[in-house]
């Protein structure tokens, strides 16, 4: 388990939730943590995109003005 999951399945036995579901639990949370990862990295993507794409439409824009 990291560091996380341990601290995750370390609070479900303190409450007393039984060690196969509080395996699972800390599980569930680690996927979760991969999704939002890839999330995050998609979404670095798209703003790189959308900076591209705005800086060429800026350009298209001065130079219909300024020629």
């Amino acid at each position: 388990m990291t560091t996380m999951q341990n601290g995750a399945y370390e609070a479900f036995r303190s409450i007393d939730v039984p060690e196969e579901k509080a395996v699972k639990a800390a599980a569930a949370l680690s996927k979760r943590d991969d999704d939002v990862g890839i999330l995050k990295a998609d979404m670095s993507l798209l703003k790189w995109m959308m900076g591209f794409v705005l800086a060429f439409q800026i350009d298209i824009f001065l130079k219909m003005f300024i020629h």
